[in-house]
């Protein structure tokens, strides 16, 4: 019997406990931790889980884990959609494709990663990554539109 509050959800029944649970020992972090990485353990390379992972230590402030599995989506959906390395490459597929799901998820999880690197001070990183993702989708595309002008806002000066 499918759960009813995650029906939508493509993973399998075990891997949604698990993640539930992580839901549940959210306050205690180093449990929830292990119950995410037990879901990751599992599903290998499950979309899904991926996401929720990168999300989830995003939000418990695990730049370097949140980081890493960003980087997974964008691994996962490149071979799966066979889209090329190199950016001159990509990105006329992604202008053409953006509204494809699976070309979203791999802008979502990009632009994630961009996040990621501004919050790890690495702000050149962040820039280039939160520039291309405008290129695709010059409207407010996750975050990584406001990240871009952020980084890229000349500072105030005093008067």
């Amino acid at each position: 019997m499918s759960s009813p509050t995650l029906s939508w959800y493509d993973v399998p029944e075990d891997i949604k406990a698990i993640l539930l649970c992580a839901a549940n020992a959210w306050e205690n972090t180093a449990q929830s931790d292990q119950y995410i990485l037990e879901a990751l353990a599992k599903a290998e390379v499950n979309l899904d889980v991926l996401v929720t992972a990168y999300r989830y230590f995003f939000y418990k402030s695990n730049a370097w884990m949140a980081l890493q599995i960003a980087q997974k989506v964008i691994d996962r959906v490149r071979e799966l959609e066979k889209l090329p390395e190199l950016w001159s490459d990509l990105k006329p597929i992604l202008l053409d494709r953006r509204e494809d799901p699976s070309i979203r998820l791999y802008l979502n999880a990009y632009g994630a990663s961009g996040l990621v690197w501004a919050k790890l001070g690495e702000l050149e990183k962040a820039k280039e990554i939160t520039s291309r993702i405008k290129e695709i989708d010059g409207k407010e595309f996750g975050s990584a539109t406001t990240v871009f002008d952020v980084l890229t806002q000349p500072p105030e000066e005093d008067d």
